[in-house]
């Protein structure tokens, strides 16, 4: 698969995944996929079982802000808000034979500027 048809393939799960479209979003993953939360030390073997876990979430939507990669190895960064509460996530994916087998997700939640660089910062828009 080249990067313009992996490019595709991740636009369809991002845009299933905000849809809540269970087939297309899986549609990705190998069977026998990892999926792997290192900062709640979780992981997630197969398709089914991350397909299982992710029906388990509250109400979800995902703002794509940038996706990046080529080859085998895909990054995007997106903001997912739970019940309207936003979390920015990096999502690292590793494929192999046109499906992910590894995929590395990285949370963190907003915080406040914090005021002693103030002078030195302009805010960015877009935030939830």
């Amino acid at each position: 698969m080249g990067d313009q048809e992996t490019r595709a393939a991740l636009d369809r799960h991002w845009a299933a995944s905000d849809a809540g479209d269970d087939d297309a979003e899986d549609e990705i993953y190998h069977d026998d996929v990892v999926l792997e939360y290192p900062q709640s030390g979780e992981r997630i073997r197969g398709r089914l079982a991350i397909r299982t876990t992710r029906g388990l979430l509250p109400n979800k939507h995902f703002t794509i802000r940038r996706v990046i990669g080529s080859g085998d190895l895909w990054t995007t960064e997106y903001i997912i808000s739970y019940d309207g509460k936003p979390s920015y996530v990096v999502s690292i994916m590793e494929f192999h034979d046109g499906k992910v087998f590894r995929e590395t997700q990285y949370f963190g939640d907003p915080f406040a500027p914090w005021p002693g660089r103030a002078q030195w910062v302009e805010m960015m828009g877009g935030r939830e």
